[in-house]
């Protein structure tokens, strides 16, 4: 049957007594096929491709589980619905276990039969009818917002509201609303990039501001540790809060999880916000502080993460704990996690645990270097997938889990996110100019406005100045920087890769999460 709603193969050994069910059935646009017995069915479902099969229990020679597990070894997606005449909890377990659809108790009336299979065969389209209806009512409500005077808090609630989109249309990819969403995405990060250039130095000189990188440790950390808590650290380099909403259905079950968010320093990149978590420092603050620092940075050092562990040690005496113990970790390799995880039991001793891990960074790094990875994660649903991958068989589960049994308050953030990067733009700069992607610093340097925020007063920005005539260039929305010669291979390289350092709400709206076992 062509306009048929669905194909339904129906196997019970006493299959003549529910001809009315059949014709209730086929009256409401689904095409039956009928078996009176478990081998009959199996050989069918190796033959021809069903929808949904509505499977008996009770059935002489093969029964309805005997049955369920070779159709299931054929066709492991098969969408089963099984009937029975008991209720006996076991059968029922081995059904779920075996990942039967719905379980159905006998006598059952043809509305009944109806009910489940639409639910079951058409739970999918409804839901994405509903979530497009849903979707167009709240564009336009978020366009409406735009047009408000948004806070920080608005905006991380904006973002939250698109990130929600992002992950429902995951599921729903058929909805062809998934562009439109992308549309909309970069719409909000030009409104985004304003409201930064517009209020982000006023929050440099104030207390009344949104938590910023250097403000995570007195916001977050120590309230934990007045109470003589344990408290451990996680910062997952780059970790996006669409990734971390992606993850968090594997963290709840663990955890009971508070969120909130901080922002991210500019630019949004590892030496300037992870050392201010670590340091409670802005970066100009550093340098001063610490001359080994401001030697790595002005000599554009290839790692400018080096004394994260000093810079923690000496913020939790800046705080008054000088008798507070302390572990920190840094973990590139697979291999090391690994090891981490051996030894997390004996770790536990500490007062505060420090974790960061680069997974995630080295992923957007090596989407743009690897073609295999750009087919990965060849875009935002793309790195979710991954990321949730990585989450769910890694080294850093188990040692979640062992985190959740103790007694440990668990935080777990990132520095900065990143963003997808679409347009290049040509900058002017020296040859003594740093090499990044989505932010730059040296001498006399220069780009059109709209492209980029122009810091040319560093101390405004609390960055640190090497110099006469220094300057930062940070990129907006999606762009990238490139140089004028050799810019078409940097196009091939670099354009849909994930990037960090500029102004978008990737970049700088970072999820914070407070997490206490369960």
């Amino acid at each position: 049957m062509q306009d048929s709603r669905g194909h339904i193969l129906w196997v019970d050994d006493e299959i003549h007594h529910l001809k009315p069910h059949i014709l209730f059935l086929e009256d409401k646009g689904y095409s039956l096929t009928q078996a009176t017995n478990g081998n009959d069915a199996v050989a069918l479902s190796q033959k021809k491709q069903f929808d949904l099969i509505l499977l008996d229990q009770s059935m002489p020679g093969m029964d309805g589980l005997e049955t369920l597990k070779s159709i299931k070894d054929i066709r492991e997606s098969m969408p089963i619905i099984m009937i029975t005449k008991t209720e006996d909890e076991w059968l029922m377990d081995e059904a779920i276990t075996s990942q039967v659809e719905q379980f159905l108790i006998k006598p059952v009336n043809p509305s009944q039969i109806f009910m489940a299979c639409k639910q079951v065969l058409e739970q999918t389209r409804l839901r994405e009818e509903r979530a497009t209806s849903d979707y167009l009512k709240d564009f336009q409500d978020i366009n409406d917002c735009l047009q408000d005077d948004l806070s920080c808090q608005d905006w991380w609630e904006l973002y939250n509201r698109l990130v929600k989109w992002q992950l429902k249309f995951d599921e729903y990819r058929d909805t062809g609303l998934g562009n439109i969403l992308i549309e909309q995405v970069q719409t909000c990060n030009r409104e985004f990039s304003h409201f930064i250039e517009q209020n982000f130095i006023s929050w440099l000189s104030t207390e009344n501001r949104p938590v910023l990188s250097p403000d995570l440790f007195s916001h977050f950390i120590k309230p934990t540790l007045e109470g003589n808590n344990k408290i451990c650290l996680i910062v997952v380099d780059c970790l996006r809060h669409d990734q971390f909403m992606a993850i968090l259905p594997i963290l709840e079950t663990f955890f009971k999880v508070d969120l909130s968010f901080q922002v991210s320093l500019l630019p949004s990149a590892t030496p300037y916000s992870r050392n201010a978590i670590f340091s409670g420092l802005f970066p100009d603050q550093m340098v001063k502080k610490y001359p080994e620092q401001e030697k790595l940075m002005s000599g554009h050092a290839s790692s400018l993460n080096r004394f994260e562990n000093t810079f923690l040690v000496d913020q939790v005496k800046r705080h008054g704990f000088k008798d507070k113990t302390i572990h920190y970790h840094k973990i590139w390799a697979v291999e090391e996690g690994r090891k981490f995880q051996n030894k997390i039991q004996d770790l536990l001793q500490a007062d505060i645990l420090a974790l960061v891990v680069n997974f995630v960074d080295m992923l957007a790094h090596s989407s743009s270097q690897t073609d295999v990875l750009k087919e990965m994660v060849p875009d935002e649903a793309g790195y979710r997938t991954a990321v949730h991958s990585w989450i769910e068989h890694s080294w850093f589960n188990q040692v979640l889990k062992v985190l959740s049994e103790s007694d440990f308050t668990v935080v777990i953030t990132s520095d900065h996110g990143s963003i997808r990067v679409q347009k290049d733009v040509m900058v002017a700069a020296d040859r003594e100019a740093s090499s990044g992607v989505r932010y730059k610093y040296g001498r006399n340097l220069n780009a059109k406005s709209r492209n980029a925020l122009i810091i040319k007063d560093p101390e405004q920005y609390r960055l640190p100045s090497f110099g006469a005539q220094f300057n930062y260039l940070v990129a907006k929305d999606d762009v990238y920087f490139v140089y004028p010669n050799e810019a078409h291979k940097y196009r091939a390289r670099l354009k849909n890769s994930f990037q960090h350092g500029g102004i978008s709400m990737e970049e700088l709206l970072v999820p914070v999460a407070v997490m206490k076992g369960l």
